[in-house]
């Protein structure tokens, strides 16, 4: 659930009007500032400056000197890239009513985003911070061919020389890297992203990046400065390629993958989930695996060991040490025609196998996986279904409920995706998903623009209906657990209102006598999707106030007038048109009685005329003992 806080925390900066005034006088360390008021708001003053010179002294009474003369890493973009970091998405979340409507899909709890990954996870950090156990992303390789710097400079030239303080040549130093794919681009346009994703991360979260020779030293180097040195769980091989080949100096036929933690002081080691090779058990809500060859095992031979077996086999005093570990729940007797099999219990979640830093997953298995859909030759170079499936039972691997929430912001062709709907077939689990994929447009002469895919995310979402088709159809024939069979999925849009909307809501003036003479809820309306505006405003300022994909949303009506309540917060949206005296009443008659708990009350400015919200805020004011807040939301 949502932390509520979060709503008041946001409210001065939600709504594309505010979003854009805050934007447009963001300064590079923005979000670092906001983040230190609230951990360590004794270091500000009145007027919220930050007090260097009593945070070095604190720091130098520790004996910590790294605040002067310790490694920084630099590169061409790197002051534009903190700039990026706290900047707020002016994006709007467009569900997609039609498909999220699907009997498969209306129960869902995974979601698929289209749009640029960067205005996601400005979305994703304001509902999702602190809430992803594990995030796997394979980035574009810096290759000349898979990345070219495409972020838009979301100033102009004057306004960066005016927040970055650059001087003609260093922002001409800074736009040159536009269009490019030196090491500068690359590290550009990770960092924010890499920033981001590390404050959605849990404390005992786990972040897996691939990565090829290109940008290999230059991300371990990245991910030091963003998550710190101290958080580094290892670097691993993967093998993607055996045999021979053409190649000037050697056949490369190894990937990377680098592993940090979030917080490494709470992270578990990395093992396979149920290293089991024998039966299951619950006791006492504990689940055990009952080992049955360790007796035998233990001298050098391999194979069951029987009860009866034990004095022939091991001594009076091996038979002993059973016998009590019998009484105190250690061992169990497991029955047979032929006598009883000694196995020992031991708990799932103490005895698992660490993972080896080399691991093999062929690029060619991942082919095969999609051509196991029909999905053949759509798609270059998508991973193996079973390096993420590995990846996520490593990143979970604590989790005995299996409820874990698991990110892709460089989707692809959703190989993630597919990992997680079939582990959680395999193991009961219900981890969940959140698949991010910006829609590129494919090739025009390419066999995915002949299989009618016009972008990647059609891809993507394609290949998650195929094959969550596909695992649902092998699981029933087995039945083996109680999973959820949630192979749905809900679906949103990224995107930016045009140009007319965005002028009347820079105009827009509060203050005057008047109602807006346009309806400022239509513009927001997708009828392809059947997406009303009210669902667009809605998805859009819930997510910006903290409230998940899934928060359950009430509807209230007020006379005639309907309103949206999100009842655990206490929150209230007032975003329809026609509101009147008659709703006002209705609505201080419902909280007044105690029939309607509201703490906070958000109105749509646009759909008010001035004597309507003049009338709201007096009466709410004046005619209620604990009057909720109001926002006002441009």
């Amino acid at each position: 659930m949502s932390d509520y806080n979060q709503t008041d925390k946001n409210a001065n900066i939600s709504g594309l009007a505010s979003i854009r005034k805050y934007n447009d006088k963001i300064q590079p360390n923005e979000d670092l500032l906001n983040r230190l008021k609230t951990a360590i708001p004794e270091f500000f003053d009145k007027d919220n400056n930050f007090k260097m010179d009593k945070f070095d002294s604190e720091l130098k009474k520790n004996n910590i000197n790294e605040a002067h003369d310790g490694y920084k890493l630099g590169f061409v973009g790197k002051d534009y890239a903190r700039l990026q970091v706290g900047l707020k998405s002016e994006t709007m979340i467009v569900p997609d009513c039609k498909h999220n409507s699907l009997p498969e899909n209306k129960n869902s709890s995974n979601v698929f985003i289209t749009g640029d990954n960067l205005d996601a996870l400005r979305h994703l950090v304001n509902a999702y911070e602190n809430k992803i156990k594990l995030i796997y992303i394979d980035p574009p390789y810096n290759t000349g061919k898979e990345f070219i710097y495409s972020d838009s400079f979301e100033f102009d030239d004057e306004k960066l020389k005016t927040i970055l303080n650059y001087s003609d040549e260093e922002i001409s130093r800074l736009k040159s890297i536009q269009g490019k794919s030196s090491h500068s681009a690359w590290l550009t346009f990770m960092y924010p992203r890499l920033k981001i994703a590390q404050r959605l991360l849990k404390e005992d979260g786990v972040i897996f990046v691939s990565i090829d020779d290109n940008e290999q030293a230059n991300l371990k180097l990245l991910m030091d400065d963003v998550f710190g040195e101290g958080n580094f769980v290892a670097g691993f091989i993967v093998i993607r390629s055996e045999g021979g080949g053409l190649a000037k100096q050697a056949v490369i036929g190894h990937d990377y993958l680098s592993v940090f933690a979030r917080n490494i002081k709470y992270f578990d080691p990395l093992g396979k989930q149920k290293d089991v090779r024998g039966k299951t058990i619950i006791i006492n809500d504990i689940e055990y695996w009952i080992e049955t060859d360790w007796l035998r095992k233990e001298f050098g031979k391999y194979g069951t060991c029987m009860y009866e077996e034990i004095v022939e086999y091991h001594g009076e005093k091996k038979k002993t040490e059973i016998d009590k570990g019998i009484e105190t729940g250690l061992y169990i007797l497991i029955e047979k025609e032929n006598g009883h099999i000694v196995g020992r219990l031991r708990k799932i979640d103490d005895d698992t196998s660490k993972f080896y830093t080399i691991l093999k997953h062929l690029n060619k298995d991942g082919v095969i996986d999609l051509e196991k859909l029909k999905l053949i030759n759509i798609f270059d170079y998508p991973k193996p279904v079973s390096l993420c499936k590995e990846i996520a039972l490593a990143g979970t691997i604590r989790s005995s409920n299996k409820n874990d929430l698991i990110l892709d912001f460089f989707a692809g062709s959703s190989t993630t995706a597919h990992a997680v709907m079939q582990l959680n077939a395999e193991d009961g689990g219900n981890r969940k998903y959140i698949m991010v994929q910006l829609d590129e447009k494919t090739k025009q002469d390419s066999e995915a623009r002949k299989a009618k895919f016009n972008t990647i995310d059609e891809i993507s979402r394609e290949r998650i209906r195929l094959a969550g088709k596909k695992i649902l159809t092998e699981y029933e024939r087995k039945q083996t657990n109680g999973w959820n069979k949630d192979i749905g999925f809900k679906h949103y849009r990224l995107i930016t209102p045009d140009i007319k909307t965005l002028e009347q809501i820079d105009t827009f003036n509060p203050d005057e006598p008047m109602l807006i003479s346009d309806d400022m809820i239509k513009p927001f309306e997708y009828k392809e999707t059947k997406t009303s505006g009210l669902d667009t405003l809605l998805t859009t300022w819930l997510i910006d106030d903290g409230f998940t994909f899934d928060t359950e949303i009430k509807e209230f009506v007020f006379n005639k007038y309907k309103a949206q309540y999100i009842e655990e917060a206490g929150n209230i949206y007032l975003i329809n048109r026609e509101w009147d005296t008659a709703a006002l009443r209705d609505m201080l008659n419902k909280i007044g009685k105690n029939e309607l708990f509201a703490r906070t009350i958000y109105v749509y400015p646009y759909s008010f005329d001035f004597e309507a919200m003049r009338e709201l805020k007096t009466n709410v004011k004046n005619n209620l003992d604990n009057p909720p807040k109001i926002v006002e939301r441009y």
